[in-house]
């Protein structure tokens, strides 16, 4: 089951995802024989949590797909919508914590230079960046920031989204706390270097590199997301991202050094998750760094994951 938020005349709504339809779960569930259906689908106003895993709606959300894909076929074609008519949004628009992985795949570690370790020697790079003005609507334009824009580029990722509150989980239970799955484009700024007359300080190039994750906008995320019961192994899904319809990474998630599971159980460990916290595991191989390609205006960035959907992003210079 995938899900979505939408704007249409000025109504924030959730709805059943499909690359060509978007069903509103209001509208269908007026439809449907069990009145009950419609009343719990008003209460959402297009929050999509209480429809996922842990949610106090999902058995609302099951029963209408269940009665979409069947007898109710013919409602979902009467209501549904275009995906080109209507704007998409941030699936979970204002989460308490938005934390990300650095080098959490092989072959990103060796393509920027490091050298990637076995899991048991090290521990996975956690950082965040500020949700309220990274996360970025799909299909909405990415602005380059004319503070820096020479230098920005992408990173697919596939993002976590948390369904319940977890703490000192151990990681054959963690992916019992998750409710679903989206695409993250964790957009990095490679060479922001703050101050170029600066006095040089040990710690510069660190924070250059974190401060360059932070630009309004750098965090676009959707269409979608996938519920964690549709996705049997987030460990077996492909990945791929084209920049104007050229393949620039290609890969699975198979190949992340620590898995999701590993990944929740050590934040939380030390970090309290909290329902609609996202996490997003890391990016592989095909940075646009490593071949000193960067974004400029009119490009096309489209970040796809297998059972999720496609994310796409344009660019533009920012005004």
């Amino acid at each position: 089951m995938r899900i979505c938020r939408f704007e249409a005349g000025g109504v924030i709504q959730a709805g059943f995802y499909s690359e060509e339809r978007i069903v509103p779960l209001l509208a269908a569930a007026r439809l449907h024989p069990d009145t009950d259906l419609a009343e719990a689908c008003g209460r959402l106003q297009g929050d999509l949590l209480p429809l996922l895993p842990g949610g106090w709606a999902e058995e609302v959300a099951v029963r209408l797909a269940t009665w979409l894909a069947g007898p109710g076929r013919g409602v979902g074609e009467q209501v549904g919508v275009a995906v080109g008519g209507v704007q998409l949004l941030v699936p979970i628009p204002r989460p308490n914590k938005l934390l990300l992985l650095a080098g959490n795949y092989a072959d990103h570690i060796r393509e920027g230079g490091g050298i990637a370790a076995e899991r048991a020697e090290t521990f996975p790079y956690v950082f965040m960046k500020p949700a309220s003005t990274t996360l970025t609507d799909p299909g909405s334009p990415l602005k380059l920031p004319r503070v820096s824009p020479h230098s920005i580029d992408w990173e697919l990722e596939l993002a976590v989204v948390i369904g319940q509150r977890m703490k000192g989980v151990s990681e054959g239970a963690a992916l019992a706390g998750v409710a679903g799955y989206t695409v993250i484009n964790d957009i990095s700024d490679r060479k922001f270097r703050p101050n170029p007359h600066r006095k040089e300080r040990p710690k510069d190039g660190f924070f250059d590199w974190l401060q360059g994750k932070w630009h309004d906008g750098f965090c676009p995320m959707g269409p979608c997301v996938t519920s964690a019961r549709s996705i049997g192994d987030p460990q077996a899904l492909s990945m791929k991202l084209t920049l104007n319809g050229e393949t620039r990474q290609q890969a699975s998630t198979s190949q992340m050094v620590f898995p999701v599971a590993a990944i929740i159980a050590f934040i939380a460990s030390f970090v309290t998750l909290e329902p609609g916290d996202i996490i997003s595991t890391g990016t592989p191989a095909g940075v646009g760094h490593s071949t000193n390609t960067f974004l400029k205006s009119g490009d096309v960035l489209s970040a796809s994951i297998e059972s999720i959907g496609t994310l796409r992003t344009p660019v533009l210079i920012d005004d």
